[in-house]
């Protein structure tokens, strides 16, 4: 296997798997956060149920506020650059995690304690909108030829790097401490410790230059006036392509990690530390989807490989809620670590199939807002739906969310192919 062009990118690939790592840190921290202990601690007593919805509908407020970074970061990105831009979305968000780590509890402050956790996880979002869009271009930009997806795939590594590293301090923390112990102060920690993987992101990207297709462009004329404006004038069905495109690997993420584990260690009763060892070794699988994914891709075409995604999690989205409530260990780290590789599939060609959507000018407006607004359909609504279907029908339909995931992530497809099939 060649290994020279990941040698001499190495700088840029450990940047680009680095900042993802980081958001995927942030953001699962949170979400394991709201699944196990948020609800009780930042909302009324109404109902454990009602108390666990509030805590979800938090988690996805972020989601919210992912399209409006991916504007804002998106603006500055695709006119003063893609280094600066990602440092300052790192910087953002980072700040904002960490300051969860000192919120007030609804018992200590009342209804200012779920204000302020509101207010911190809008940062959280609006700086991640800005995040893996930068990501996956720093990576895609430097690629030589025949590597793009394979070099596009590292940004999409950084999320098991992440879920690992918050998953297994969170398993770390349920052995070492009592439940009431880390209800009351040991749910800090990893929101602490984030302070260290950002400075450890802040000090690696600070190191590298612009891609060479910036500055290629930047030569040939001055960039978009606004980016947005454009991307909306001139771009608007590749928008939509992408936006539908991304709902599958979302979708399928939040099932299986902060839904599975609320609804596992709540509803099915399944044991907190169990669990999570489970994921742990499912999370694994994702990480060879993607690495799968990215080889096909450059083999074949992103389009195809995403296309055997979709397929994948249609099937996949029908025996996700029986495996989930089987009761059997092997049955549900089976179904968990199905559910992931083929989050894989989906997730790991993303990175060079939406920046190939876009020109440079308006490319990291045009990649970060569709991946954000899939967001919403696939990661935010996820857990909501998920657990309204299993109010509704029980843990053996909450897959129904997954298996229309996957066919609306192939129309986005289909819509593309049609595009090309015209020109």
């Amino acid at each position: 296997m060649d290994l020279a062009p990941y040698r001499a990118h190495r700088r840029v690939l450990t940047a680009s798997l680095v900042g993802t790592a980081v958001e995927f840190y942030d953001f699962y921290i949170y979400g394991t956060a709201a699944a196990l202990v948020f609800g009780p601690l930042f909302f009324p007593a109404e109902s454990a149920s009602a108390q666990l919805m509030y805590s979800f509908m938090t988690f996805g407020l972020a989601f919210f506020a992912r399209p409006v970074g991916a504007i804002v970061f998106g603006h500055y990105g695709d006119r003063i650059g893609r280094k600066s831009t990602l440092v300052a979305s790192l910087m953002l968000m980072g700040a904002s995690t960490l300051l969860i780590a000192f919120l007030p509890t609804y018992a200590m402050v009342g209804w200012v304690a779920p204000l302020l956790l509101c207010i911190l996880r809008f940062g959280q979002g609006f700086g991640l909108g800005g995040e893996w869009g930068g990501a996956a271009l720093l990576a895609v930009e430097n690629a030589p030829p025949g590597w793009r997806a394979r070099f596009g795939m590292a940004p999409q590594l950084g999320a098991p790097v992440g879920f690992i590293a918050a998953n297994g301090l969170f398993l770390i923390l349920g052995l070492c401490l009592s439940d009431a112990d880390f209800a009351a102060w040991g749910w800090r920690i990893p929101f602490l410790l984030s302070a260290v993987l950002v400075g450890l992101g802040l000090w690696i990207r600070l190191k590298i230059g612009e891609t060479p297709a910036f500055a290629e462009a930047m030569e040939k004329g001055p960039p978009a006036g606004v980016p947005i404006a454009e991307l909306l004038r001139n771009h608007v069905l590749a928008t939509l392509a992408g936006t539908f495109a991304v709902v599958a690997c979302f979708a399928i993420f939040y099932l299986a990690t902060s839904f599975a584990l609320a609804h596992g260690t709540t509803a099915l009763g399944y044991p907190k530390e169990q669990f999570l060892l489970i994921q742990l070794g499912a999370i694994l699988f994702m990480a060879v989807g993607i690495i799968v994914a990215g080889y096909a891709s450059d083999a074949w075409s992103a389009q195809r490989v995403l296309t055997w995604g979709c397929g994948a999690t249609v099937l996949i989205g029908l025996l996700f809620g029986p495996s989930l409530a089987s009761g059997s260990w092997w049955i549900v780290g089976l179904g968990l670590s199905s559910a992931l590789f083929v989050m894989g599939l989906v997730y790991g060609p993303l990175g060079v199939w939406l920046t190939d959507l876009f020109p440079v000018r308006v490319r990291y407006t045009g990649a970060s807002m569709a991946f954000n607004l899939g967001g919403i359909l696939g990661g935010a609504m996820a857990p909501i739906i998920a657990q309204a279907l299993s109010d509704w029908g029980g843990t053996a339909v909450v897959g129904l969310y997954l298996a229309l995931a996957g066919v609306l992530s192939w129309i986005g497809l289909t819509m593309v192919r049609r595009r090309a099939a015209r020109a």
